[in-house]
């Protein structure tokens, strides 16, 4: 009998106050974002190997990796790093294979890098039966992306994937409060109904664009448009609640406003021309869910224009994507086959 440990963990779209959680600035001023989980997962699986003291790792994205785990602590060389973090964190000795795999691209904009260091986090901890809060997942994500790795980002994506659903995130001083939401059954099926998450390809590196937003911050650029921002994810929230898809639209497009001057390679022209599309033929707000550049693109709809928004953007190349809103964040458990 061979026993298999699972987790999996949705990717996230942030709805408002975008950068607000990207320090120097969550540390400096605070920052608030309204956030929701998605169904688009990234899955681990670890298989112990007795009789080994080796790590293997096979990866959709970033392939094959093997390593000794008895030679002291792995090294971080830009090869498979998140499961090498985890693996050193640990101290894990034991053998084991992991089979990491993503509904979406790396780099897509909807959390890829931060969702799939969790999952192996979450599933590593069920092996080891170690107790971890949600907050404690979290935080260790964040740890171990930003600080130890040192990719560049914030807070957002580790805090909404460990706990689901939609939610108002405060940062600041490296602690985040999570919110959430008390939307009705009705306003989110509403809501869903009128949603489309639409990928227009591979963005520019999202750290290079997050290093150019702390620049432009350090520098005074664009305080004014990170605190409008938070502003933003306030009303945002409260049209949530209310079910006010009209004010939803216009705070998505004051959103998108915002999000454009926080540095000056967020958007480029094919981003803009497709939002133009979606615009002329229904949409009534959206923004890119990610760094920018690329990626993912959420767009608000009127209801009965959904479709045209829809076959508008496929006739130009753009793959619509079916999602959910995912309510429960991550979540693990053991499988045994013979």
């Amino acid at each position: 009998m061979v026993e298999h440990i699972r987790a999996r963990a949705p990717m996230r779209i942030g709805f408002a106050g975008d950068g607000t959680d990207v320090d120097p600035y969550a540390f400096d001023r605070g920052g608030i974002m309204v956030s929701a989980a998605i169904n688009k997962y990234a899955y681990c699986t670890l298989t112990p190997m007795e009789d080994s003291k080796d790590m293997s790792v096979r990866s959709h994205y970033y392939g094959r990796y093997n390593a000794p785990l008895d030679g002291g602590p792995l090294k971080l060389n830009g090869n498979n790093d998140l499961i090498k973090a985890v693996a050193n964190y640990f101290d894990i000795k034991k053998g084991f294979e992991a089979v990491l795999y993503s509904d979406v691209p790396a780099g897509s904009g909807v959390g890829c890098s931060s969702v799939t260091l969790l999952s192996m986090i979450t599933a590593v901890a069920n092996w080891l039966e170690t107790d971890m809060t949600k907050d404690e997942i979290a935080k260790l994500t964040y740890h171990l992306e930003r600080e130890v790795i040192g990719f560049a980002g914030g807070w957002q994506d580790q805090f909404e994937s460990v706990y689901g659903g939609f939610n108002i995130l405060r940062f600041g001083d490296h602690n985040v409060k999570v919110e959430p939401l008390d939307i009705e059954k009705d306003v989110l099926n509403e809501l869903q109904c009128r949603s489309i998450l639409c990928y227009l390809g591979r963005p520019k590196k999202s750290a290079d664009i997050i290093m150019a937003q702390i620049e432009d911050y350090k520098a005074g650029r664009n305080v004014a448009d990170l605190d409008r921002s938070k502003i933003i994810a306030e009303d945002m929230a409260k049209a949530l609640v209310n079910a006010d898809y009209d004010k939803l639209g216009d705070l998505l497009e004051d959103e998108w406003e915002c999000k454009k001057n926080l540095s000056g390679n967020v958007t480029n022209r094919e981003v803009d021309k497709m939002y133009k599309i979606a615009r002329e033929a229904g949409a009534i707000g959206g923004k890119l869910t990610g760094s920018g550049g690329g990626g993912f693109i959420y767009l608000l709809c009127e209801y009965d224009l959904k479709v045209n928004v829809v076959e508008a953007l496929k006739a130009k190349g753009a793959m619509v994507t079916d999602f959910m809103f995912d309510p429960k964040g991550v979540t693990t458990w053991r499988n045994n086959s013979v």
